[in-house]
C-alpha cells in the first residue's frame, strides 16, 4: 500500500502485542500504551478524511472480550475508573473504564490484523474498516483513553 498505512499496520501490531502480553510483572505495560496511542491517533487521522462508507462490521467475540477487559479491569485497579463528562460527584458514579477503552481499541485492530495475516482482506478493506470503526467505535475509546492516560501521567500515577 504505502508507507502511512505500513505505518499504521506496524502500530496496531505493537499495541496489540502489549496488551496481548500484559500482565502484573510489567509494571511498564501502561506507559508504553500511554506514548503509543498518540502515535496511533496519528496515524489514522491521516486516513479519516477518506470515505468510510464501505468496510465490513465483524461480530464482536464477546467471550474474548470480556475476558481481555476482566484482565485489564483486575490489573488497572483503581487507575482503571474515571470520571465522564456527565459523571455524578459521588466517587461510585465514575462510568468511564480504561480497561474498556483498551479491551475495545484492541478489539477492532486485532480483527483487522488477523485478516491481514490470514490473508482473507488487502490493505485498503481494512484501512476501510479500521476508519469506519473509529468513527463509530474505538475513536471514542481512544481518545478518552488518551485523556485519562494524560490524567493519570499528570498525578505520577502511571
Amino acid at each position: 500500500m504505502n508507507n502511512a498505512f505500513d505505518n499504521l499496520h506496524k502500530l496496531a501490531e505493537e499495541y496489540c502485542q502489549i496488551i496481548e502480553n500484559v500482565d502484573e510483572g510489567d509494571s511498564g505495560w501502561l506507559r508504553k500504551v500511554f506514548r503509543l496511542l498518540p502515535q496511533l491517533h496519528a496515524a489514522i487521522a491521516l486516513f479519516l478524511e477518506e470515505d468510510s462508507r464501505e468496510g465490513g462490521h465483524m461480530e464482536p467475540n464477546l467471550e474474548m472480550r470480556f475476558a481481555l477487559f476482566s484482565k485489564l479491569h483486575q490489573l488497572l485497579g483503581e487507575k482503571d475508573a474515571y470520571w465522564m463528562e456527565y459523571d455524578l460527584g459521588h466517587e461510585e458514579c465514575r462510568s468511564g473504564s480504561l480497561a474498556d477503552d483498551l479491551t475495545d481499541i484492541y478489539c477492532e485492530l486485532k480483527q483487522g490484523l488477523k485478516l491481514l495475516d490470514e490473508q482473507r482482506a488487502d490493505p485498503d478493506s481494512i484501512l476501510k474498516r479500521w476508519r469506519r470503526g473509529f468513527h463509530l467505535h474505538w475513536g471514542k475509546h481512544l481518545v478518552d483513553a488518551e485523556r485519562h492516560l494524560y490524567d493519570l501521567s499528570i498525578r505520577g500515577a502511571l
